[in-house]
């Protein structure tokens, strides 16, 4: 067994406290992510299940043990950072199996161990070279690759992507994944980029401020935030946020043109405001004599984003698919169903529901 729990998790640097109480619990075999905006604790708590920053307050145990005080070499835990941290000079089979040569296996268990992980990484061809031969992608695979060689109950990764290109992160989000399925390890992941989060994990961790503000599926994420910074976090496009207010037990929102929506939503008191969310992709432009008026769209194949001007100047994207398209300064109408609007308390950000 090789699942993470996390008991009242306090982090303090002297009189500021920067992680606020977190329970998790990962479970053994599980791909969880750690997402949120810079500065939310992310990396914070990461590092505290490594044993890389001292936990102030609470327990943090792995495979069923208490390891809240234990060293980072005691934890039974492997990390890959940002950086890949490659001995320049030493191979990749060499860097593959440093940290074994250190720790005095034998070497026919360490070619055993290079060999494995280099078949899993699909390296086998570049072990022989530098680092300064291989791309970023390549490095990054070695420095995963010596992770794995140390057999760890629990992989951790610190934004291990944000160096690369566009194209070699959507490569290696293939490899992680790929590897998560053959060796089955529990792995826990960093990144502020929702995209990876939505596509790797089995469970997402959103995180604020050093509280967790939700914990789920990426589906469930998406389907079902429980406040107004989940609904906005995930999802890309960023869902749309329009003030609407409650007449007769609908709420009708200025910035679509005075468009009333009908909702079994458990709405506030007549005339209260609420906060409507509304994601790109569950709405459709036509051509209407409107106050909403398309400022910008982005063209990109198959997908379009269009970016409309309001009344009330508030913004709103709409995605679109197909070759109709409605130019720039164009009046459009934003057409939806009721199902695919969000209800949010102005004031607490908490979902109606």
């Amino acid at each position: 067994m090789s699942g993470v729990v996390l008991k009242n998790a306090i982090k303090r640097y002297g009189e500021v406290q920067v992680i606020h109480g977190v329970d998790l619990e990962i479970e053994d075999g599980e791909f969880c992510v750690f997402v949120g905006p810079s500065g939310c604790g992310k990396s914070t708590l990461l590092r505290m299940v490594a044993g890389l920053e001292e936990t102030t307050e609470g327990q943090i145990s792995i495979g069923g043990r208490d390891v809240t005080r234990a060293d980072p070499a005691d934890r039974g835990v492997a990390m890959v950072f940002q950086t890949y941290a490659l001995y320049p000079h030493m191979t990749v089979e060499e860097n593959m199996g440093f940290g074994l040569k250190m720790n005095g296996v034998a070497k026919p268990e360490i070619k055993s161990k290079v060999a494995e992980a280099s078949r899993i990484l699909q390296l086998d061809q570049y072990l022989a070279r530098k680092p300064k031969a291989l791309s970023g992608g390549q490095r990054q695979r070695v420095a995963i690759g010596r992770a794995i060689v140390r057999g760890p109950e629990v992989f951790l990764f610190d934004e291990p992507l944000s160096n690369l290109d566009a194209e070699l992160r959507v490569d290696m989000r293939v490899e992680i994944s790929r590897l998560h399925g053959e060796i089955g390890a529990t792995m826990i992941y960093v990144t502020h980029d929702q995209v990876e989060a939505m596509t790797l994990a089995d469970k997402i961790v959103v995180l604020r401020d050093g509280y967790i503000e939700q914990v789920g599926s990426p589906m469930e994420l998406y389907q079902n935030p429980d406040n107004r910074f989940v609904a906005g976090f995930i999802g890309s496009p960023s869902m749309n946020f329009v003030d609407g207010v409650v007449e007769g037990g609908k709420v009708r929102v200025a910035a679509l043109g005075d468009a009333v929506i009908e909702t079994d939503v458990t709405l506030p008191a007549e005339g209260s405001g609420v906060t409507v969310g509304l994601r790109p992709q569950n709405l459709a432009l036509r051509a209407a004599d409107s106050p909403l008026v398309v400022d910008i769209s982005e063209r990109l194949g198959g997908v379009a984003y269009d970016y409309l001007k309001t009344p009330t100047g508030e913004r709103i994207v709409v995605e679109t698919r197909g070759d109709e398209v409605q130019p720039a300064g164009a009046s459009v109408a934003i057409e939806f169903g009721p199902q695919a609007a969000m209800f949010f308390d102005p004031k607490t950000e908490q979902r109606l529901r």
